[in-house]
């Protein structure tokens, strides 16, 4: 059974998907340069859907976690509290983070369970690190091209579905992976 968090995140993703519908809706033969902005906002969206995903999920266990201990409400509250001051940090969900915070509050590597059809452990790590730095270059250097001076745009419409598809497999996996290990 999903998670609320994963219901959550899959309401959240959305707004990436209909970030491509409005490109693919005003693109038309040659494409327009402003709307590729789109497909860096659809980029920007999906990752931050993941990383809310990714602090949320957390959080919810770590609820689930204290309602089933029998030890002393101090120490559950201190647990939780340490768990907000550090999801305060938590920014940019790369591998070595997401794999951390999970192993300090649930005792859990979650990137053991990130393999699907067509991606293994390391291939899902070595693309979440590469979006989440593409994501960084893109929200703080913008990478919007520059007229008369003609470069790859740094999200194509391809790619864009790909990571989307992506980034749904990996909720999906890290949420199978959490609800076999709690």
């Amino acid at each position: 059974m999903p998670s609320q968090t994963f219901e959550n995140f899959s309401h959240a993703i959305q707004d990436s998907i209909d970030l491509m519908q409005n490109f693919d809706t005003l693109n038309k033969q040659p494409p327009p340069p402003e709307i590729e902005v789109l497909k860096r906002a659809s980029l920007v969206m999906a990752l931050a859907a993941l990383e809310t995903y990714f602090e949320d999920r957390i959080a919810e266990a770590v609820h689930t976690a204290c309602e089933k201990s029998r030890d002393e409400d101090r120490l559950k509250i201190f647990y939780k509290q340490s768990l907000e001051v550090d999801l305060k940090t938590f920014h940019s969900p790369n591998v070595e983070r997401v794999r951390s915070i999970f192993k300090k509050y649930l005792s859990l590597d979650v990137t053991e369970g990130w393999s699907w059809n067509h991606c293994n452990q390391e291939q899902a790590k070595s693309e979440l690190n590469r979006l989440v730095k593409k994501r960084g270059d893109i929200a703080h250097r913008s990478l919007r091209p520059v007229v008369g001076q003609p470069v790859a745009h740094p999200v194509t419409k391809d790619d864009m579905r790909k990571h989307i598809h992506f980034i749904k497999e990996l909720v999906k996996a890290t949420d199978v992976y959490l609800e076999s290990q709690l």
